[in-house]
């Protein structure tokens, strides 16, 4: 029996979720890709149903609670569905002869390193929402079908639901006044080119804890400014610190100041790098022309 006889992508409905379905439904594969809505990873009963109706070969578990600074009021919650959640996804990946494909985040890291963090450099997350899909890793590990993937990303954006650029633009074109942060650095990452590259790690017979995003680096500022130059928007923005937005923001959550990761390793097992965060924005812009937010 093959992996992609029967695929069930947790999350849907989600950016990523939505990208692995065109990229998998391009290739011919029959699948099931159900939102939180129809399908709430965090009841465990639920999943069973979904496990027992689909009887899938392959799970990508693109389903998290990813709001960063809400999670640090939901700690429960955000525990429960990036956490303990994954554990018990894995649980049913393992008795039922499953391949997971578990989708985590640069968040684990802290931040305080100057060079791409690699796969197995400590992790530390600095608040709720790193430390949930820590405990995700964790839980997977634990209790791991036979054959398993964790690929950690970060920065992801693509066309559907909330994102960064998104929310740049639609707060310029609203007038609002952008404040944006200039000393976080990190790697933008577009969900088809991302949902393309962990479709072929897979296919390589990758397995293990791997990072991907697109290549190069910047800072929310120069994003928000690439952003806006992209979408042909004349909007002025302040670039301030992470510590003047804690002030502006006291709720947040706190974030790494660099979360680069080591993409080298992908690079070879795909035999193609990623490519450019800048090139990627180009086409998310040409998909928004196209068929909008």
């Amino acid at each position: 029996m093959s992996l992609y006889d029967s695929i069930l992508i947790t999350g849907g409905g989600g950016m990523l979720g939505r990208a692995l379905t065109d990229v998998l439904a391009r290739r011919g594969h029959r699948l099931e890709a159900p939102s939180h809505r129809e399908l709430d990873i965090a009841e465990h009963s639920t999943l069973e149903r979904a496990f027992a109706k689909h009887n899938p070969t392959l799970v990508f578990n693109c389903a998290a609670h990813t709001k960063v600074d809400l999670c640090e009021e939901e700690a429960s919650k955000a525990e429960a569905v990036n956490g303990y959640a994954v554990g018990a996804l894995a649980a049913l990946c393992r008795e039922r002869g499953a391949c997971l494909v578990h989708i985590s985040t640069d968040f684990v890291f802290d931040g305080s390193m100057q060079r791409p963090y690699q796969v197995d450099h400590p992790v530390n997350p600095l608040g709720v929402y790193g430390r949930s899909k820590l405990l995700g890793e964790t839980e997977l590990t634990k209790n791991a079908p036979r054959d398993w993937l964790i690929v950690r990303t970060a920065w992801v954006y693509g066309r559907h639901g909330a994102n960064f650029p998104r929310t740049i633009v639609q707060a310029a074109r609203a007038g609002k006044p952008l404040s944006v942060v200039k000393d976080q650095i990190g790697s933008p990452t577009y969900t088809p080119d991302l949902a393309q590259a962990i479709v072929e790690l897979l296919e390589s017979g990758a397995r293990g804890v791997w990072h991907a995003t697109n290549s190069g680096q910047t800072s929310w500022f120069d994003l928000a400014r690439a952003t806006l130059d992209e979408f042909g928007i004349d909007a002025a923005i302040t670039a301030i610190t992470s510590a003047q937005w804690s002030k502006l923001r006291p709720d947040s959550a706190p974030r790494p100041a660099y979360s680069v990761l080591d993409i080298a390793p992908l690079t070879k097992q795909i035999g193609r790098p990623m490519r450019d965060w800048r090139a990627a924005l180009t086409d998310y812009h040409r998909a928004v022309q196209a068929h909008g937010f």
